[in-house]
């Protein structure tokens, strides 16, 4: 009975060091694990953060501070003169905008009128108006003494006219200076403006030299269409005749103009 129980003895003992030499030699700690696990975790933490990278301020000199506050206003300046070229470019186009816009209201509330002058003439509605009824006028004068008598020294619709008596008729009241009474004295006046022929405008006068003394013996009024008004000479009437022929074109010099926006009363 011994003997057995010596067996099972020395059975249960070869068993459980079998037991023994299959499991791990060395136990495990708990502690130890938590804090090679807690370091891992700083090591990442580590890894993920940013260097810091420390710079050393090193100390300038006095000349050295000088050329660096220099070199940063040349930056500032060669950046900021493209915006200010900018900007002024911007503020003189929009003032010419204005000007051009303040210039166009002025022409809507003005009329303007250009001749045949040198020279652009602005007039208001009203002075064009009074400036093309005059205009009006002296031919409505004229038109009405065709047929008339020829009158050396005549400036009366009742006795008749000489060709520079019938100009004084039409003009003397609807111009602001002194019309002359001779044909040359009308062609050297200095209130009426030298108009070339192919500038003729209605109520021009046209001067022709006849007898070749060197003045302006003859004059007529410019109807347009290249007629004229006339008194020509004695035993002839008041007549219309074309400037385009021969005769008048050998004794042509020139036209003035006694009737403009400026000169009408």
């Amino acid at each position: 009975m011994r003997l057995i129980i010596t067996l099972f003895m020395l059975a249960f003992a070869q068993l459980f060091f079998n037991v023994a030499a299959a499991s791990p030699h060395a136990p495990v700690n708990v502690s130890t694990h938590k804090a090679e696990k807690k370091s891992a975790r700083d090591d990442e933490r580590r890894k993920r953060r940013q260097v810091k990278t420390v710079t050393k301020k090193t100390r300038l000199s006095p000349v050295q501070k000088l050329k660096t506050k220099k070199q940063k206003k040349v930056e500032l300046t060669a950046q900021q003169t493209p915006a200010k070229k900018t900007s002024l470019k911007t503020a003189r186009i929009s003032k010419n905008k204005e000007k051009k816009r303040y210039g166009h209201q002025r022409l809507l509330k003005t009329a303007e009128v250009t001749t045949s002058e040198p020279g652009t003439i602005k007039m208001s509605k009203s002075h064009r108006q009074r400036y093309q009824k005059a205009r009006e006028t002296a031919m409505t004068k004229l038109m009405g003494q065709l047929g008339k008598p020829y009158l050396w020294g005549g400036t009366s619709p009742h006795t008749g006219f000489d060709c520079s008596g019938l100009v004084w008729y039409a003009y003397k009241d609807l111009v602001k200076f002194k019309i002359p009474r001779t044909a040359n004295e009308m062609y050297h006046l200095r209130d009426a403006a030298p108009i070339k022929r192919e500038s003729l405008e209605k109520g021009d006068l046209v001067f022709f030299r006849i007898n070749g003394r060197g003045t302006a013996d003859h004059v007529g009024v410019y109807l347009g269409n290249g007629k004229f008004i006339q008194s020509p000479r004695t035993g002839k009437d008041i007549q219309i005749s074309a400037l385009g022929e021969d005769y008048w074109q050998r004794h042509y010099i020139g036209a003035r103009r006694v009737m403009t926006p400026k000169t009408i009363r």
